[in-house]
C-alpha cells in the first residue's frame, strides 16, 4: 500500500511538473478581484488570506484577474461553520456568455451536525445537467482543506486534499462537448439559496447566525501548454493504480448523486457520455 502510494503522488508531481509552463503561488491581492459585496469580502495578512462574509443584505464574491486555458488550480477553503443551512459557497472555473464553459465546486451548507454537500458539475457550450454530489469524509469547517480541479484536453479531475473523487473524460468523439477552447477565470461567492440549497429548500437560512464566513488561503495557479507536450505526454498523465483505488473508494463511500444514474430524470436514456 505505501508503495502505491508513493507511485500516486509521483504521479501527480509529474502532473504539475512535468507539464508547467508557469506556476504561481498565492497573492490574493495580486491575483484576484473582489467583485462584489462591499466589505464583507476582504484580504489581509499581506495577502495571503481571503473571506467572504454573508449575511441578510448581501452575500459577496471574488474573481481571478487572469484567465486560464488548461491548468491545475489549488485552493484551500475553510467553510462557513455551525449552521450554514441555506448557505452556498461556489468555487469554480468559468468563461462567459450563453455558450460558456464552467467547472464547478458549490459547497451546500447544513443544519448544525450534519454534513457538507460537496456539489460538482460542469458546463459546455452553455450546458450543465452533469452533478455530481457528495459527502466528505471530514469536517470541513474546522480546517483548511484543499480542493482542486485539474483541466487538460483530454480530461477533467476534481480532487479534494489531492484525492480524486470525480473524471469527467474528453467524449467530442461520441459527440459530447468538451471545454478546450474558451479560457475562463477563477470565481468564487458565497451567497444565499435557501429556496433549495438544503433539503430542496425545506431548511432556510437562520438569520440570527449572520454573518456567515468563509476562508481562503494557499492559491496555487499551474498552467499547461498543449503545444509543449506530445499527444503521448498528455494522455500518460492518467490516473494510477492508486489514484483509480482511492476514485472508487469515493465514489462508493461517499457519492449521494450521479446524473448517469438518475434514470427518472432522463426516461428517454441516460446521456451518451454515462454509457461507456
Amino acid at each position: 500500500m505505501a508503495s502505491s502510494r508513493n507511485e500516486f503522488y509521483a504521479l501527480m508531481l509529474v502532473v504539475v511538473v512535468g507539464s508547467i509552463v508557469a506556476s504561481c503561488g498565492a497573492n490574493f491581492n495580486q491575483d484576484f478581484d473582489l467583485t462584489w459585496g462591499d466589505q464583507r469580502a476582504k484580504i489581509f495578512n499581506g495577502g495571503q488570506l481571503l473571506s467572504l462574509s454573508l449575511d441578510k443584505v448581501s452575500g459577496s464574491g471574488f474573481q481571478s484577474k487572469k484567465e486560464y486555458l488548461f491548468g491545475r488550480i489549488d485552493m484551500q477553503l475553510k467553510l462557513v461553520a455551525g449552521n450554514s443551512a441555506g448557505t452556498v459557497t461556489a468555487y469554480y472555473l468559468s468563461s462567459q456568455g450563453p455558450t460558456h464553459d464552467e467547472i464547478d465546486f458549490e459547497f451546500l451548507g447544513n443544519v448544525s451536525g450534519d454534513p457538507y454537500i460537496l456539489h460538482t458539475n460542469v458546463f459546455t457550450q452553455g450546458q450543465g445537467n452533469r452533478e455530481q454530489q457528495f459527502y466528505l469524509w471530514f469536517d470541513p469547517t474546522r480546517n483548511f482543506h484543499t480542493y482542486s480541479i485539474i483541466w487538460k484536453p483530454q480530461h477533467i479531475i476534481f480532487l479534494v486534499d489531492n484525492i480524486p473523487i470525480r473524471v469527467f473524460k474528453n467524449g467530442e468523439t461520441i459527440g459530447v462537448p468538451f471545454p478546450k477552447k474558451q479560457p475562463m477565470r477563477i470565481y468564487s461567492s458565497l451567497w444565499n439559496a435557501d429556496d433549495w440549497a438544503t433539503r430542496g429548500g425545506l431548511v432556510k437560512t437562520d438569520w440570527s447566525k449572520a454573518p456567515f464566513t468563509a476562508y481562503y488561503r494557499n492559491f496555487k495557479a499551474t498552467e499547461f501548454s498543449t503545444n509543449s507536450f506530445s499527444d503521448a505526454a498528455w494522455q500518460s498523465n492518467e490516473l494510477d493504480a492508486y489514484g483509480r483505488r482511492k476514485l472508487r473508494w469515493v465514489q462508493k463511500y461517499f457519492m449521494i448523486y450521479n446524473y448517469c444514474n438518475d434514470l427518472k430524470r432522463f426516461p428517454q436514456g441516460i446521456p451518451v457520455e454515462c454509457r461507456r
